[in-house]
């Protein structure tokens, strides 16, 4: 039976999190981020799960991985400057293939910046931060129900293509409080398990053994041939690893990627938007569609890997495309990269949630 509850947003995220098998929690208190991993630290021996509170935020996200390759589901939360110091070892977790998921609660930077305060400026930090080529999956939440929702997903997702998914949350949402609806059971993949087979190829996303199970597992962020084994000097095999899990995630783009549409059919005025900040822009169109101007809203529910087809094809036509963020205009930029076509940046980094005006303000004044 489904239990509706008032939540907030990380406390959802949480739930979300042990509804779809996470067994495992590692993490450093960081705000805004913490009731996160408070609410794991109360919950998770109640379900036999367990919760270590590490030195800081590399041990946090090693510990994660260790536990993924010793079976469980795991997780960890942060912010921005933990999140700068998780990013080798989020290289390691691509590399070795160790599904985890990480949530990561924005706030304004650079450095401590505004320790409480929301901002939207880890978008590219999460796509980008660790070295190399590579794709990791990164989802984003405009309530308290998608916190929940997402995590569920984020967890699939991750056992599914065997990568890190990033829930991409932003203060204002981890903060919120508002009705959650809490379902009974939850859609729950579990990592595909052949033993015998090679866990680092002979497919698109291989199996995935645990340490303890009697298979020949080796594990090495070095370059490796199928079975683990380090082949560093070989540019074939480097090719063909990296190749194949950059195009296990691209070659499934469209079974990942999720938008959503708002009076898209007759606008001319596009507003691409995402967390919050889309709440903000539901309510720009709705006063702009009074005031005689037909706008309309994607929002980007995924951002890695990013909408490209979506955007592209809610672009078509509009005589003005506009991109409200918490940021100087990251997602701005891969709008623009897309659809060839000048983009209008609405950029809020005041450390305040982006509101309605700014947004109407840029609409009318780009008439």
């Amino acid at each position: 039976m489904s239990d509706a509850r008032l939540m907030q947003g990380n406390e959802a995220a949480a739930e979300g999190a042990l509804a779809a098998g996470c067994r495992f929690y590692a993490g450093y208190p960081i705000t805004p981020s913490s009731e996160l991993m408070e609410h794991m630290a109360k919950r998770l021996p109640e379900l036999g799960g367990a919760f270590i509170q590490m030195e800081d935020e590399i041990g946090s996200i090693a510990a994660v991985i260790g536990a993924s390759w010793a079976g469980a589901k795991a997780m960890t939360a942060t912010s921005g400057p933990g999140l700068s110091l998780m990013q080798e070892n989020i290289g390691y977790a691509v590399m070795t293939e160790a599904p985890c998921v990480i949530v990561n609660v924005m706030r304004a930077g650079p450095c401590t910046g505004q320790a409480t305060k929301p901002a939207a400026g880890d978008v590219m930090q999460v796509r980008w931060g660790s070295h190399g080529d590579y794709q990791i999956i990164a989802l984003s939440p405009w309530s308290v129900q998608e916190m929940f929702d997402m995590s569920v997903r984020a967890f699939n997702l991750a056992e599914t293509y065997r990568v890190p998914v990033f829930l991409l949350a932003d203060e204002a949402v981890a903060h919120l409080r508002e009705g959650c609806v809490i379902p009974a059971s939850v859609p729950v993949v579990n990592r595909k398990k052949e033993p015998g087979k090679a866990p680092f190829g002979g497919e698109q996303v291989p199996p995935m053994p645990a340490f303890g199970e009697g298979e020949k597992v080796l594990v090495t962020g070095s370059t490796h041939d199928e079975w683990g084994y380090r082949k560093s000097a070989d540019p074939n095999i480097q090719e063909q690893l990296i190749r194949r899990l950059s195009e296990k995630i691209t070659a499934n783009a469209s079974a990942i990627v999720e938008t959503e549409s708002h009076w898209l059919d007759d606008a001319d005025v596009l507003i691409v938007a995402y967390g919050i900040v889309a709440r903000s822009s539901m309510k720009a169109v709705k006063v702009l569609r009074e005031q005689g101007v037909k706008a309309g809203l994607l929002r980007l529910k995924t951002l890695w890997p990013f909408p490209e087809d979506a955007v592209r094809l809610a672009a078509e036509g509009k005589r003005l495309i506009i991109v409200p963020e918490m940021n100087l205009g990251q997602v701005a930029l891969e709008v623009e990269r897309v659809v060839r076509h000048d983009v209008v940046c609405v950029a809020g980094v005041r450390g305040e949630v982006l509101r309605p005006e700014p947004i109407i303000e840029a609409v009318n004044n780009n008439g």
